[in-house]
């Protein structure tokens, strides 16, 4: 004969207060395995992992790009220490809409330069300006004036000296104003590099000398000087 169980033996009420129903089960053991899962995701991120020690770059290992070699200079660009390509200063005058001063890298050409000044000015003629021609440092550009020699180191010359071609003394003609560096400007009588600097800051302003009269506008130029230098110069 079967013996009764534990809760049988118990009083009614209490059995009933007791009794496990088929649901309060599942829901504890929907619990429970979310638990269990929860704690596994927490061992496994935070288990140990392998670190991968980054390499050694030796103290004298140079980049591949310092290694490279140099790229070959441009024609016409002056290399300063170490190779490296340096920049040029050149003045741009007259017809353009921005004249001045202008810094390019070195082998820029005459067209750079027209553009670093704004371009040339609508119905400018631009027959005899070379735009192709590699810029020098310290030459100056002329926009709307007759053509002008190549300066020194463009075509292996040197820049011509009063009575060697610069117009003055025993050269073929009178020197340009609109086109004579203040090297040049210098060479003529009684025109110091102050003076000299005068009359390029005056053509920059004006755009040019449409007539050797015009020299006499130029600050510290009086009647006798004029007199001396409207032989020796044209427009």
């Amino acid at each position: 004969m079967r013996r009764p169980s534990v809760r049988e033996r118990l009083p009614l009420w209490l059995q009933d207060r007791c009794a496990v129903r088929p649901r309060a089960v599942a829901a504890v053991g929907v619990v429970l395995l979310a638990a269990v899962g929860f704690a596994g995701q927490q061992y496994w991120s935070a288990r140990p992992r392998a670190v991968t020690v980054p390499a050694v770059v030796a103290p004298g290992a140079l980049p591949a790009a310092a290694t490279a070699p140099a790229a070959a200079p441009v024609p016409g660009a002056a290399v300063g220490a170490g190779g490296v390509a340096a920049r040029i200063v050149v003045d741009v005058s007259g017809k353009v809409r921005d004249p001045g001063v202008r810094r390019l890298p070195a082998g820029s050409r005459v067209e750079d330069a027209l553009a670093a000044a704004g371009g040339v000015r609508p119905g400018t003629d631009t027959t005899g300006l070379n735009r192709a021609r590699v810029l020098v440092d310290g030459e100056q550009v002329v926009v709307g004036a007759p053509a002008q020699p190549p300066p020194a180191g463009a075509a292996g010359g040197s820049i011509p000296g009063p009575g060697s071609g610069s117009g003055v003394g025993s050269g073929p003609g009178p020197l340009s104003l609109g086109t004579a560096t203040v090297a040049q400007l210098d060479g003529l009588p009684g025109v110091g590099p102050v003076l000299a600097q005068h009359i390029v800051d005056f053509r920059t302003a004006r755009g040019g000398f449409r007539s050797v009269e015009e020299l006499r506008q130029v600050d510290g130029i009086g009647e006798r000087r004029f007199a001396d230098l409207r032989s020796l110069v044209r427009p």
